[in-house]
């Protein structure tokens, strides 16, 4: 980071700008994630839902409607880790971008701050897409295609 230092100590802003263009990019695939998990999450809540009013109508299949709710519950919560993981990425990549800033307007040597809000970035970024990948595995392994029995 220290190449884009000015002999003055501050950063030059053009640097500035032109260091906070990936991780605005990384905003953006930050900002797609979430909407994919947002519409996986309506849809469960949806599903869910649907399966409830079922339950009421149908006490004969109580058993089956309540292990689908049980599987819908635990993938929610599956998806709800990865919303919670992906906003808080998103929240510590604009504080790189603030820290980015200030390190040039104050000259305050903030290097070290950004690298590791970068890393807790990436970590969040990390459990976020490990939390998706096990809600995938919850919903395949769960899925049924066809007629019951056949």
């Amino acid at each position: 980071m220290s190449a884009v230092f000015c002999p003055g100590g501050s950063m030059d802003i053009q640097h500035v700008v032109q260091s906070s263009v990936a991780p605005v990019f990384l905003l953006t695939g930050v900002a797609a994630t979430l909407g994919v998990l947002t519409n996986r999450l309506a849809r469960v809540v949806d599903r869910a839902r649907a399966l409830e009013e079922r339950l009421e109508k149908e006490p004969a299949r109580r058993g089956t409607l309540l292990a689908d709710l049980g599987v819908l519950g635990q993938r929610a919560r599956y998806i709800n880790t990865a919303i919670s993981m992906c906003a808080l990425a998103a929240l510590l990549v604009a504080l790189v971008v603030v820290s980015l800033f200030a390190d040039a307007v104050l000259g305050v040597e903030l290097a070290k701050a950004v690298a590791l809000l970068f890393v807790a970035a990436m970590l969040c970024l990390a459990v976020a897409y490990i939390a998706f990948f096990v809600e995938i595995r919850i919903a395949i392994t769960a899925l049924r295609i066809g007629m019951p029995g056949k």
